[in-house]
């Protein structure tokens, strides 16, 4: 409601409509596969990784501090990991176009 008001009052607010339309009418690839791989992706490998590690260390390792220590620092690892993965593959893409 306020938006609207203050939109009344503003001398360039025909300009600033064309320009929005001209913004919603604008096409493009979609992004939704990079978004995925930028975010998503990461954080799935990240829980994965310290689920997988906290399983396997918990046979290994008595001590609860240092499992849990070691097992962030595996999962960490291992996420940066597939992150620089993720950017040669992009970066690969990216060339071939």
């Amino acid at each position: 409601m306020a938006q609207e008001k203050f939109c009344q009052e503003c001398n360039q607010r025909h300009e600033c409509r064309d320009v929005y339309q001209q913004l919603g009418k604008a096409e493009g690839p979609s992004v939704v596969f990079k978004v995925v791989a930028a975010f998503l992706l990461p954080l799935m490998v990240f829980i994965a990784a310290l689920a997988a590690s906290e399983k396997i260390l918990a046979k290994t390792i008595n001590s609860k501090e240092v499992q849990t220590a070691l097992s962030f620092l595996l999962a960490l690892s291992v996420t940066f990991v597939c992150i620089f993965v993720l950017k040669a593959i992009n970066r690969q893409l990216s060339k071939d176009k």
